[in-house]
């Protein structure tokens, strides 16, 4: 169970496809550096999971639909399941993180563990992402623990991680103790728009998509879909569709290489290679060719 780079594959509703570990063990660690100048980053995604993040250097911007945290070299934040959630480094930047599945900690639903404290935890409104490193230095010194126990995997190594991530679950409970409702919470509206919209924009991202298409793919009006984008993921539904195109155009680069350019641009949605290539050095800060060759 290698500690290894996150090759991040999901759905049309941004739902990550990727087992996390092991239907045994469902933990995985992962080691990823991220550059700004090379257009590096983690695009819109969701998992069941919780994912702890430790930040190894630099800085980066994690996003969810309700919150935006920093993260400076030697900080910890735990993302909720099935919050969606994206990654902007702020220059280079190198983390660490846990993906682990909550059952991990609480076990069967019955249990007590999940019944009064993970449940409840995970429900809760409040909670979509969260910066451990003010409470002190324990939930680093617990994250390390737990990732050097999954890289070595000496004898015992599994007892090593559940017994520090249930040690941060803990913490997070208390964090969130007077918030926490013992019955489950419905998602909001806004969240289940966005994966509605995002859905779509994903299926159609080849096509002429227009505000008015989007907006309709969630039954609510283009004003509605405006505010609705700009809320959960700071974004408007077009800029998103043209990060979207250039990103599965960077990919088709590198899978088809004797493809076109313009025969890309095509395939991405675009009118012309020229556009292509002006907003692809945008985001890349290089052409598609250059990039190509890199």
């Amino acid at each position: 169970m290698a500690i290894r780079r996150c090759e991040l594959i999901t759905d049309k509703s941004s739902k990550e496809l990727q087992a996390h570990g092991t239907l045994d063990f469902p933990c995985a660690g992962y080691d990823e550096s991220y550059d700004e100048e090379k257009g590096e980053a983690f695009a819109w995604h969701w998992h069941e999971e919780l994912e702890l993040i430790f930040l190894v250097d630099g800085s980066i911007d994690l996003k969810t639909p309700s919150a935006s945290l920093r993260l400076q070299k030697g900080d910890c934040a735990v993302i909720n399941s099935n919050i969606l959630h994206s990654g902007e480094p702020n220059g280079s930047c190198h983390l660490y993180s846990l993906v682990f599945s909550p059952k991990l900690v609480a076990g069967n639903e019955v249990f007590v563990f999940a019944r009064r404290y993970l449940s409840p935890l995970l429900s809760c409104p409040s909670f979509s992402c969260f910066l451990l490193s003010p409470w002190g230095k324990e939930p680093s010194v617990w994250f390390l623990e737990a990732f050097a126990a999954l890289a070595n995997e000496d004898f015992g190594f599994e007892f090593i991680i559940r017994e520090n991530l249930s040690r941060i679950c803990l913490l997070l409970c208390n964090c969130f103790k007077d918030q926490l409702n013992h019955n489950t919470a419905k998602e909001s509206s806004d969240n289940q728009r966005i994966r509605v919209m995002l859905a779509y924009i994903q299926d159609h991202f080849s096509e002429p998509i227009s505000l008015s298409d989007i907006a309709k793919s969630a039954d609510i009006g283009e004003r509605e879909c405006l505010r609705c984008f700009q809320k959960t993921i700071q974004t408007s539904p077009i800029q998103y569709l043209l990060k979207y195109r250039i990103m599965q155009g960077a990919q088709l680069l590198e899978a088809r290489p004797s493809a076109a350019v313009s025969e890309i641009a095509a395939f991405c949605g675009f009118d012309s290679p020229s556009n292509f290539t002006k907003l692809f050095k945008r985001f890349y800060h290089q052409t598609p060719r250059e990039y190509r060759s890199v």
